[in-house]
C-alpha cells in the first residue's frame, strides 16, 4: 500500500487524501447526528405518550366511570383520545390491570400482561407515570402509562396505557439519514474540487514538482553545498541565515558545531555587506577583500521571487593555491623584464666602455662607470625610502632600466610617499595597472620624439595616488573614449591595444578608477586606489 501511494501524483493523494477526511468528518458526525436524533425522538414520543396517558387518567369521567362501573364510555372515549393525539392506541385498565378500553373490542376484558415487554406494576403498585417500548397486538409502540387514582387521590384505581408508532421515528431517521448522505456526496465532490485547486496553486509554488522530487532536490542541495569547498551562507529578506554549509564554518574559522541557521548576518559577520544587497538588488561577482587579516574573494546574489527581493545568497573562498602561484609569477615576470632590461643596458654600457679602453680613454671610461653607478644608487636610495612595497619597487625599477633601454628617461618625483599600502591590496592587480600605463606612457614618448617619463606617488589621505605624466602627442577627446576598447591602438601592429583594457578591467577590483588629462607637454594619468577594506 505505501509503494503504491508514493508513487502517486500529488494531485491524486490530495484528491484521496481530502476525500477520505472528508468522508471520515462526514460519516463521525452523521453518526452522532442519527444517534442524537434517534435518542431525542424516542424521549420527544415518549414524552408526548406520557403527558397523553397523565391527561386521560386525570379526567373526571374516566375516573367517575371506574368509580361507578360504568365503563361503557371509556371505548369511544379512548378511541377520541387517540385519533385526536394521533396516537397508535389508548388503553384503559382497572385496578387489576384487566382492559375497560381497547382499539379492538374483542381485548376488552382481557389483562394487559399479555403484551411482550410490557409492565404495569410501577403504576398500578408504586403509583408512578413511566415509559417504555414494548411489542403488542398493534406493533412494536413506546408508550407511556399513568395511574388512574380514585376521585380523594388516597387508592389506584386504574392504569391508562397511550402508544406511538416507532415508525415515526424509524422514519424521521431514514429522512434524516437520506439528507446526511446527499450532505456527505455534496461535501465529497466539493472536497475533490478544492483538492485539484490547492493541488494546482501548491504544484505552481513548487514549480510543478512532486513530493518526492522535492525529497531528492533537498538532498542533492545539502550534498552540493557540503561538496564545494567555497563557504555559503544564504538570508532571508529579513537578514535571518536560512542556509550555510560547512565550508563556510571552516573558512570563518568558527566552532565545528556551530549551527548558524536562525542567526542574524549581523551576530555572524557584523560589517556584512549582504544586507545592503537586499536593498540595492545587485548582484556582485569575484570581488576582493580582506576579512579577519586573509583574503577572500566573494560573490553575492540576490533572490527574486515574484519581483520582490527575498533574500541574498553568498559565496567566498580565501585565495587559494592558484592566486598564489599566479602572484608568484607575476613577480618572476617583473623581475625577468627588469633583470633583461638591465642586461641589455649593461651590455651596451660595457661595450662602450670597452672601447674606450681600446682607444686609450681609460679617464672617459672611468667617467662613465661613475656616473652609471651613481645614477642606480640614486634611483635604488630614492624607492628605498618612497617605496615600502618590495614588489613595487621592483616594477618600477624594472620599468626605469625598460626606459633606459629605450633611450628615455623614467623620473620618480622626490617627493613621492607610497609607504601605506593596505594588506588587502593585490600586488599582481597594481603592478599589472601602473606597468601597462608606463609602458603607454614612454611608447608615447617615445613616438613623440622626447625621452622623459614622470611618476609622482602619494599615499596621504584615503586613497593611493599614482600620477604618470609623458611627453606624447596627447589624447584627443574622440580618443578618451576609445583607448579602453579592446584592440585600439594608434599604432598599426598586431597585439596592441590590450594594455589599457586591461587596465580599466582591474581598476574595479582593487577597488580604483582612473582620469586623464591633457598637459603642455603630453597627458598625465592618475590612479586612485581606495584604502579601504571590503565588507564580506
Amino acid at each position: 500500500m505505501t509503494y503504491s501511494i508514493r508513487h502517486l501524483k500529488l494531485k491524486t493523494r490530495m484528491i484521496l487524501v481530502f476525500g477520505l477526511v472528508v468522508l471520515i468528518q462526514s460519516g463521525l458526525i452523521g453518526l452522532f447526528a442519527i444517534t442524537t436524533l434517534k435518542e431525542s425522538l424516542h424521549d420527544q414520543i415518549a414524552q408526548r405518550a406520557l403527558h397523553v396517558a397523565k391527561t386521560i387518567a386525570a379526567m373526571p369521567q374516566v375516573i367517575n366511570a371506574i368509580e361507578t362501573k360504568q365503563v361503557e364510555t371509556l371505548p369511544e372515549l379512548a378511541l377520541t383520545m387517540a385519533n385526536k393525539n394521533d396516537a397508535l392506541f389508548v388503553v384503559i385498565g382497572d385496578r387489576k390491570g384487566i382492559r375497560l378500553a381497547h382499539p379492538t373490542l374483542a381485548r376488552i376484558g382481557q389483562p394487559m400482561y399479555d403484551d411482550e415487554g410490557d409492565d404495569n406494576e410501577p403504576a398500578l403498585v408504586y403509583g408512578r407515570p413511566y415509559t417504555q417500548v414494548a411489542v403488542g397486538s398493534l406493533g412494536a409502540s413506546m408508550r407511556g402509562k399513568a395511574p388512574i387514582f380514585n376521585s380523594t387521590d388516597e387508592h389506584i384505581i386504574g392504569i391508562v396505557s397511550v402508544g406511538f408508532k416507532m415508525d415515526t421515528v424509524q422514519l424521521i431517521s431514514s429522512q434524516y439519514r437520506n439528507s446526511l448522505l446527499f450532505a456527505i456526496s455534496v461535501s465529497l465532490i466539493a472536497s475533490v474540487l478544492i483538492a485539484l485547486w490547492f493541488t494546482q496553486h501548491f504544484k505552481k509554488a513548487l514549480f510543478g514538482l512532486e513530493p518526492e522530487q522535492i525529497g531528492r532536490l533537498y538532498q542533492e542541495r545539502n550534498a552540493t553545498l557540503e561538496s564545494v569547498r567555497e563557504g555559503i551562507i544564504a538570508i532571508n529578506r529579513d537578514g535571518y541565515i536560512t542556509t550555510f554549509n560547512r565550508a563556510a564554518v571552516q573558512t570563518l574559522e568558527l566552532q565545528k558545531d556551530t549551527q548558524l541557521n536562525g542567526q542574524h548576518i549581523r551576530t555572524v559577520l557584523p560589517n556584512s555587506h549582504m544586507l545592503e544587497i537586499l536593498e540595492t538588488g545587485e548582484a556582485e561577482f569575484d570581488r576582493e577583500i580582506w576579512l579577519r587579516d586573509r583574503n577572500f574573494i566573494v560573490n553575492r546574489i540576490p533572490l527574486i521571487q515574484g519581483g520582490e527581493i527575498t533574500g541574498v545568497v553568498s559565496s567566498f573562498r580565501l585565495k587559494n593555491e592558484l592566486d598564489l602561484v599566479s602572484q608568484k609569477l607575476t613577480d618572476i615576470q617583473a623581475y625577468a623584464d627588469s633583470l633583461r632590461s638591465q642586461s641589455h643596458e649593461y651590455a651596451n654600457k660595457l661595450q662602450t666602455i670597452a672601447g674606450l679602453i681600446q682607444i686609450g680613454s681609460t679617464d672617459e671610461a672611468l667617467t662613465l662607470i661613475g656616473q652609471e653607478s651613481l645614477s642606480h644608487q640614486e634611483l635604488i636610495g630614492l624607492l628605498t625610502e618612497t617605496v615600502s612595497d618590495p614588489i613595487l619597487s621592483g616594477c618600477l625599477l624594472g620599468k626605469y632600466n625598460r626606459a633606459k633601454e629605450l633611450g628615455l628617461n623614467l623620473v620618480i618625483d622626490a617627493e613621492s610617499s607610497m609607504h601605506d599600502i593596505p594588506l588587502s591590496l593585490p600586488r599582481e592587480q597594481l603592478v599589472s595597472v601602473l606597468s601597462n600605463i608606463i609602458d603607454n606612457a614612454m611608447e608615447a614618448t617615445k613616438k613623440q620624439g622626447n625621452d622623459t617619463v614622470f611618476i609622482h606617488m602619494t599615499d596621504l589621505g584615503q586613497e593611493l595616488i599614482f600620477e604618470i605624466e609623458d611627453q606624447g602627442p596627447g589624447i584627443g577627446e574622440q580618443q578618451q573614449e576609445q583607448i579602453f576598447a579592446r584592440g585600439y591602438s594608434s599604432k598599426s601592429e598586431p597585439n596592441h591595444g590590450l594594455g589599457l583594457h586591461l587596465v580599466q578591467q582591474l581598476l574595479p577590483l582593487l577597488p580604483g578608477r582612473l582620469t586623464l588629462e591633457n598637459t603642455d607637454q603630453g597627458c598625465r594619468f592618475t590612479v586612485y586606489i581606495e584604502k579601504r577594506q571590503e565588507k564580506l
